[in-house]
């Protein structure tokens, strides 16, 4: 059987480093340092991972020559790369944008247009689905259009009015349809970006009753009307709040038969008993992590590890408390964390360079390949037992059979481990502050 550990440590100057592993028999008698692994007993199936094709993203992307462009595709989209299968885009403009817009200003629609993502989202978008085929999109809008508010802005919350309720359920179909003209199949929509969050950038605030009612009486029934099979999705907001939220919005037999899945984001912490409870209760719907980010305009070296390990540390909790998709937020900023047309710079997995003609990879950008590399679509979670908290520990056994297992250790100090899985035993070390993946057969 063949075993394969892939290594990243930034101590070491490690990444994604490639070495084989002996293996033993009769892995009975070995019962100190053991973590188990049970590949009979089966979670949720992995749809994928991804980043978010903003504006920022794809603004960034053009500044560069074909050269670096195709290097930076292959980076993401390839399997040498992260081998990223799935994309958010945002509907209308969001906080990384350049500049505020909508599709339309009339409220007949008439002037419905997508020329701003025309401009800003195909050049990137398009080069993506060249190298990657099997994209699946999660579409989410930062705000319906301002006439359709009640504070008649963008920005600052808001709420959708009554009378333009059907409105906007009309303009979530113009967008898929658009799209589609252009070959793009938006696969999930969700509801809103952050309902729960008035921000001095594009934002609309919900109750749960008020998006359950939005979908069941509007969204659902426009996309019925028009042959529409996106799927809904709802919240797309933190991990805090997401169980009472959840109830609230399922509480009704429509929204379970309407609703696909339930969408979060990373920024309240870890909260991965919620997911879990979440998980429980609607074991058909579809969980997905539709946003997170590191950084917040702070750029130092010391940083590295603290950021790859907040994403190593989040994904694999994650993925442990019944996440189907993981999917990050911008692909490309600049090396001041933008543009962003509100100042709300962050990190990202890859920055361009001061000069603009070429980007770098920061560390997250390797912790995301220890799963987004090796968990393939339709990999399914498997069991796991573990010895300590000091090494985190997922496992997941792939379309092909393959096994792959990820270990993290954010400590201080080393840990030995032995893996047992079937009738083999994997002896090996953890060096602190690092993570690893094992692909076996």
């Amino acid at each position: 059987m063949k075993i394969t550990k892939i290594e990243t440590n930034y101590k070491r100057k490690m990444l994604w480093h490639k070495t084989t592993v002996a293996s033993k028999k009769n892995n009975d008698k070995v019962e100190n340092e053991v973590i188990n692994i049970y590949p009979e007993v089966e979670y949720q199936t992995i749809l994928g991972f991804g980043g978010a094709f903003t504006q920022s993203s794809g603004h960034n992307f053009i500044k560069m020559n074909d050269e670096k462009k195709q290097k930076f595709l292959n980076d993401y989209f390839s399997e040498n790369g992260l081998n990223y299968n799935m994309g958010r885009l945002p509907i209308g403009s969001c906080d990384f944008s350049p500049e505020e817009y909508s599709y339309a200003y009339k409220e007949d629609l008439s002037d419905f247009s997508i020329e701003k993502d025309e401009e800003y989202i195909f050049p990137i978008l398009n080069e993506a689905r060249k190298k990657r085929a099997d994209l699946k999109f999660v579409s989410s809008p930062w705000s319906p259009p301002a006439f359709m508010k009640d504070n008649r802005k963008l920005v600052f919350g808001g709420k959708l009015l009554e009378n333009h309720q059907e409105t906007w359920a009309k303009y979530f179909v113009k967008y898929i349809q658009e799209y589609k003209k252009n070959g793009i199949n938006i696969d999930f929509v969700t509801v809103q970006n952050e309902p729960n969050a008035k921000q001095i950038w594009e934002s609309c605030l919900y109750t749960s009753k008020e998006e359950r009612d939005f979908v069941v009486n509007y969204l659902y029934p426009k996309f019925k009307e028009n042959n529409v099979n996106t799927g809904i999705v709802i919240w797309d907001h933190n991990k805090d709040k997401i169980f009472k939220r959840v109830e609230e919005e399922l509480s009704t037999k429509e929204a379970l038969e309407t609703i696909s899945g339930i969408a979060y984001h990373y920024y309240t912490g870890d909260h991965f008993e919620s997911l879990e409870l979440v998980r429980e209760k609607f074991p058909s719907k579809l969980l997905v992590h539709t946003e997170g980010c590191t950084g917040y305009s702070h750029f130092r070296e010391e940083d590295e590890v603290k950021n790859g390990e907040i994403y190593g540390h989040d994904i694999l909790g994650d993925l442990n408390a019944g996440t189907n998709a993981y999917i990050d937020w911008n692909l490309l900023l600049d090396n001041k964390g933008g543009p962003n047309h509100k100042w709300n710079y962050c990190n990202s997995p890859t920055m361009l360079n001061k000069a603009e003609d070429d980007y770098i990879r920061n560390l997250t950008y390797y912790y995301i390949g220890h799963f987004s590399k090796f968990i393939k679509r339709g990999a399914k979670r498997i069991g796991f037992s573990r010895y300590t908290n000091d090494i985190e520990v997922t496992a997941f056994k792939n379309p092909d059979n393959t096994i792959a297992i990820v270990l993290l250790n954010r400590n201080d100090f080393n840990r030995k481990y032995n893996i047992c899985i079937n009738d083999i035993v994997i002896h090996d070390n953890l060096d602190s502050h690092a993570i690893v993946t094992l692909l076996i057969g």
